[in-house]
């Protein structure tokens, strides 16, 4: 028996441990996102001494304060199965972090441990330091943010010289510095265990919402090793022969840094990867690791994207390349390559036996350059990936892209987002998915997709059957040669919103009645639809923005009852009203499968809040529901309100830019004194005064679950912060509250400081923008350098 990551009512969190205490088969426990606070990580506790079975324990974001962690360090002073422990993202701090190290000195069976983003400091990294003294089973630690400076680095590099077993260290997001850097280099010339060493993480990804602002991370110059960290830990490598993974992305690296650590890859015969993403070394210092590729033979991996390096370096790439015999992921993204660099990289690729992964976004490389790469594909029988995004790729390019698909059969992973692909090259890109059996995802998010290219996208589903996640976001339309986004245009025109531009006024004109029709209301989104209703492997579907209308609502949703796959939905900025929504709510109460419904910028108004909260009542699957700016009032508020009272598996929930008001935070307040499944709510911008602030301090004194809470933009005054400052000093939870924007004076951000110097579970406050005037000055003396990491002001 094992468990996957589910989400848990209390009641359903205490029912397990209790089948824990007995239970003789159950290897892995995953309770990631529960929210099971410091109650839930005790009783947990008293359950793991009696069960003998448990090797993995998931306890990731879940609310956890020094309490909690104190009452499993008891637990696993006699546990004797526990291998991995997860407890990332939880409110631990030195205290608790003395707990599980005094735990980790008679422990014999853990190996894994992950730490990253909580807050212990300096001290909570030299009191596992010093268990790491005495413990001989720990091979990964992971600490990343966690406010570690130079004293915690010192502490950890005492432990390397001596610790047989660490094998992975993530010291990312931290404050070690040059000094921390050159520290823990020193250490890496006796150790002997050691195989990975994260310094710096790269922060690129997949872009998402963006609700609010965490304000955790640390400052990119407090966070820098500079060319004197590099250089030390260049040193190091040269006597190190066991580290295979090194990450300096974002150190600020430069020139002398970068050839220091070229020159030790000539000699080094171990490090396997290398991150030096979004450094300042330039083209020097990335033309002499080119250099270096040419007499390593053990590095797979190298991450050089976000440092300018230019064609000249591409050039030399190439040639390293023609000679280098390991080298598998290769990331150039926003280096400056242009389409001679790409041609450089492509005459390589047509003979090249070992790379599966290049990362060319945002290097202008044009038409021209997705020819040659496309050339280069039709006989390379490695790569895997390629990512194209942000290219200023048109018709042409994706066209020999597409003719590519045909024949190759190795490619996975095709990134086109972001660039100008219109009609031809999307209708071209659609039929080779029909025919290729090798692409699983395509994101071609941004670009210039029809009526008539959805139709055919439409059709390529029903036949293929690999591709599992197909992003068409924020695509725009091609119209008589010209381009015009559909949100430019307004389905209430009039003649005075365009002047006297003729085409303007023409275009505007024919696209009022395709909104007022929905402009994929014909043949594009209908097969969609059906091809939705059979198509077995798709789980994301991206449409934001595209103004299906109501009657393409109608169409999604009826896909969506027979659809068993299908995880997550975006309908962002799609002109969907109170009939759309009805549609989904009809749809989510016989669903299985949908997890994630983005309905923001939707005039869905309190009649479609309604019927949702009516399908909220029965679904079981449903965990993020997105109603960012929906026109909702007080009815509908009150309507989700009462859902939430019911429904037990809804985790977050977005109603930021509507008009709930003092009455709506009192019904949603209602609710979270008794729901034990919300983690994150957002009442950004929602004319919440003191009544309604008062009425959410009361909830949180008895809320066990809610981490997340955004009010910014709103009216809550020195009074509601009063409230809300009762409600912290009690609330073992919440870990983030943001209260930007709202009317708060000096007296009012006094007395929510004053109390986060109780045991508060909270990690982060935000008070920007408020009337503070001259009192900021005399908070910061006032607070603590702990409190001020936590205060934005």
């Amino acid at each position: 028996m094992s468990s996957t990551s589910l989400t848990f009512g209390c009641n359903e969190v205490l029912a397990l441990i209790e089948e824990l205490k007995i239970n003789s088969t159950m290897a892995t426990l995953n309770l990631e996102s529960n929210s099971i606070g410091d109650s839930g990580a005790q009783a947990l506790a008293e359950a793991l001494k009696i069960n003998s079975t448990l090797t993995t324990w998931n306890l990731q974001n879940n609310s956890i304060t020094d309490g909690g962690a104190q009452a499993l360090a008891e637990a696993i002073k006699t546990n004797s199965t526990l291998i991995m422990l997860n407890l990332a993202g939880n409110s631990i701090r030195h205290t608790g972090a003395l707990a599980l190290s005094v735990a980790f000195l008679t422990n014999t069976t853990l190996t894994t441990l992950d730490f990253q983003n909580n807050s212990i400091g300096d001290s909570g990294a030299e009191v596992l330091a010093l268990a790491l003294t005495v413990n001989s089973t720990l091979r990964s630690l992971n600490l990343q943010g966690n406010w570690i400076g130079y004293n915690g680095a010192w502490a950890l590099a005492e432990v390397l010289k001596t610790n047989p077993t660490l094998t992975t260290l993530n010291l990312s997001d931290n404050l070690i510095g040059d000094n921390g850097a050159q520290v823990l280099a020193e250490a890496l010339k006796t150790n002997s265990t050691l195989t990975t060493l994260m310094l710096g993480e790269d922060s690129t990804g997949d872009s998402g919402n963006s609700i609010g602002d965490s304000g955790d991370s640390i400052e990119d110059s407090a966070d820098s090793i500079g060319d004197s960290g590099a250089q030390a830990l260049a040193e190091a490598l040269k006597t190190n022969w066991t580290l295979t993974t090194l990450m300096l992305s974002g150190k600020s690296i430069g020139v002398e840094g970068a050839q220091a650590l070229a020159e030790t890859l000539k000699i080094n015969s171990t490090l396997t990867t290398l991150g030096l993403h979004s450094n300042n070394f330039g083209i020097s210092g990335a033309n002499a690791l080119a250099a270096a590729l040419r007499t390593n033979s053990t590095l797979t991996t190298l991450k050089l994207g976000g440092n300018q390096i230019a064609v000249t370096t591409s050039m030399a790439l190439s040639v390293a390349l023609k000679i280098n015999p390991t080298l598998i992921t290769l990331d150039l993204e926003s280096s400056l390559i242009g389409e001679y660099g790409c041609w450089a990289l492509a005459e390589v690729l047509k003979t090249n036996p070992t790379l599966t992964t290049l990362n060319l976004g945002d290097n202008l490389i044009g038409d021209n350059g997705a020819q040659v790469l496309a050339e280069a594909l039709k006989t390379n029988s490695m790569l895997a990936t390629l990512r194209l995004h942000k290219n200023s790729i048109g018709d042409d390019g994706a066209c020999v892209l597409a003719e590519t698909l045909k024949i190759n059969s190795t490619l996975t992973t095709l990134h086109l987002e972001n660039n100008s692909i219109c009609y031809e090259g999307l209708l071209a890109l659609s039929e080779a998915v029909k025919t290729n059996s090798t692409v699983v995802t395509l994101d071609l998010q941004d670009n210039f997709l029809q009526n008539k290219t959805a139709l055919e996208f439409s059709q390529a589903l029903k036949t293929n059957s690999t591709l599992t996640t197909l992003n068409l976001q924020n695509n725009l339309v091609f119209y008589k040669g010209h381009v015009r986004s559909t949100e430019a245009l307004n389905a209430t025109w009039t003649r005075d919103s365009y002047g006297d531009d003729p085409f303007m006024e023409e275009i505007a004109q024919e696209f009022y009645q395709a909104l007022k029709f929905n402009v994929y209301e014909g043949n594009g989104l209908q097969s969609l639809s059906k091809a939705l209703k059979t198509n077995t492997t798709l789980t994301s579907l991206n449409l934001q923005h595209n103004s299906i209308g109501d009657n393409g609502a109608q169409l999604l949703a009826a896909a969506l009852k027979t659809n068993s796959t299908l995880a997550t939905l975006k309908l962002a900025g799609n002109s969907i009203g109170s009939d759309g929504a009805q549609e989904f709510a009809e749809a989510l109460k016989v669903n299985s499968s949908l997890v994630t419904l983005d309905l923001q910028y939707n005039p869905i108004g309190d009649n479609g809040a309604q019927l949702l909260a009516v399908a909220l009542k029965t679904n079981s699957t449903l965990t993020t529901l997105d109603l960012w700016d929906n026109l909702i009032g007080l009815i509908g508020t009150q309507a989700l309100a009462e859902a939430l009272k019911i429904n037990s598996t809804l985790t977050t929930l977005y109603l930021q830019k509507n008009s709930i008001g003092d009455n709506g935070a009192q019904a949603l307040a209602e609710a979270l004194k008794t729901n034990s499944t919300l983690t994150t709510l957002d009442l950004c911008g929602n004319l919440i005064g003191l009544t309604g602030t008062q009425a959410l301090a009361e909830a949180l004194k008895i809320n066990s679950t809610l981490t997340t809470l955004y009010l910014q933009k709103n009216s809550i005054g020195d009074n509601g912060a009063q409230a809300l400052s009762e409600a912290i000093k009690i609330n073992s939870t919440l870990t983030s509250l943001n209260l930007e924007s709202n009317l708060i004076g000096g007296h009012g951000a006094q007395v929510l400081v004053e109390a986060l110097k109780t045991k508060s579970a909270l990690m982060t406050l935000h008070l920007q923008n408020n009337k503070l005037g001259d009192d900021v000055t005399l908070l910061q003396e006032q607070m603590s350098e702990e409190t001020r990491r936590m205060v934005e002001l």
